[in-house]
């Protein structure tokens, strides 16, 4: 039905024009041999008309559907809602629309998850991996978002290049003594950021991973990470592979009684919307997500074109340092006095 209005339409613009309606439906599908003042000229009347073409109409012209699946790791957690909106901003603007899966952090869901999505007809898929796993052939173009070091990566952020401007700028603040906190061993973002921090580190400064994944197996969720303990054996940095760590690391070194930054700082990763919010807000570090987007949906619709595996990249996309208020001079340094 939608299709039989839509033709009408585009035969007016053209009548209206003076050329063919096949001049028309190439200016506004992009394709064709059709000069940029009168692609110009045809968009304005086809916006100012209100023209909507037929999406099922032009899927079965181009054997199309128009559509990107995007599979997230765990859309509960608050990065993830994110990269969806970037996704989908990044989708939207090349003329794709996207459905979303969530695996919920299971391998088996997402490979039914992947699987659904191209028995809905999706042209490609944008797929951010479960930690730790690696994405073979489905049969359709992907792109991955994970990290520079997974194979197969399409694009990520530089996690081992933020990891190290949290060490230059820890370092040069006068720490000595780190506790680098993470929740997964398995995750390659985790182990990029983690590598990162410690190729920075100079001689004589001592650094320490502790897993919290590990440690809540052995004592239970619940528990004290017993970080104020670490304070009092000389640890004043706590540099965390993420800001909910940071945040869980915050809320028990201030229920302990250490203040932060005054005796410790904390510092995190991802920049999510609480971040600025908490009291002390938090020194992070920033993902260009619409970058890291574009990147993505750019690869996987060339991929689309022209039949074929996106190219994989060698390096991430630049991280940002934001600054706040968890990070300082440890005690005893001559300018925290």
């Amino acid at each position: 039905m939608s299709a039989g209005r839509a033709t009408p339409n585009l035969s007016r613009i053209a009548a209206s024009l003076g050329v063919s309606p096949a001049t028309v439906s190439n200016a506004l599908s992009g394709k064709g041999r059709v000069s940029a003042e009168v692609a110009n000229r045809i968009r304005a009347v086809a916006d100012a008309a209100g023209y909507m073409p037929s999406q099922a109409a032009r899927a079965l012209r181009t054997g199309r559907s128009g559509v990107l699946g995007l599979v997230l790791p765990d859309i509960s957690h608050p990065l993830f809602p994110q990269i969806a909106q970037a996704i989908e901003h990044a989708a939207s603007t090349a003329g794709y629309g996207v459905l979303i899966a969530d695996s919920r952090g299971d391998t088996a869901l997402q490979t039914d998850a992947i699987y659904r999505l191209i028995e809905r007809g999706v042209d490609g898929i944008v797929i951010i991996p479960r930690l730790g796993t690696r994405i073979v052939d489905i049969g359709c173009p992907m792109a991955v978002i994970d990290s520079p070091s997974t194979p197969g990566n399409t694009v990520s952020a530089d996690h081992w290049q933020g990891g190290q401007q949290v060490a230059d700028h820890l370092v040069s603040l006068g720490h000595r003594a780190f506790l680098l906190i993470g929740n997964n061993p398995l995750s390659n973002v985790q182990n990029d950021r983690i590598g990162g921090i410690r190729s920075r580190l100079p001689a004589g400064v001592s650094a320490e991973v502790l897993w919290v994944e590990k440690h809540d197996a052995e004592h239970g969720a619940a528990s004290s990470l017993g970080l104020a303990t670490r304070v009092a054996s000389g640890v004043t940095a706590f540099a965390c592979v993420s800001d909910l760590l940071a945040l869980r690391a915050l809320t028990e070194l201030q229920r302990a009684g250490v203040r932060v930054p005054e005796e410790v700082s904390i510092t995190g990763f991802d920049d999510l919307a609480f971040s600025a919010a908490v009291t002390p807000a938090l020194t992070t570090v920033r993902m260009d997500l619409p970058r890291i987007a574009r990147t993505a949906v750019d690869a996987l619709v060339q991929a689309i074109d022209l039949d074929a595996v996106p190219a994989t990249g060698s390096s991430g996309v630049p991280m940002h340092l934001v600054i706040r208020q968890t990070s300082a001079h440890p005690p005893g340094h001559p300018a925290a006095d």
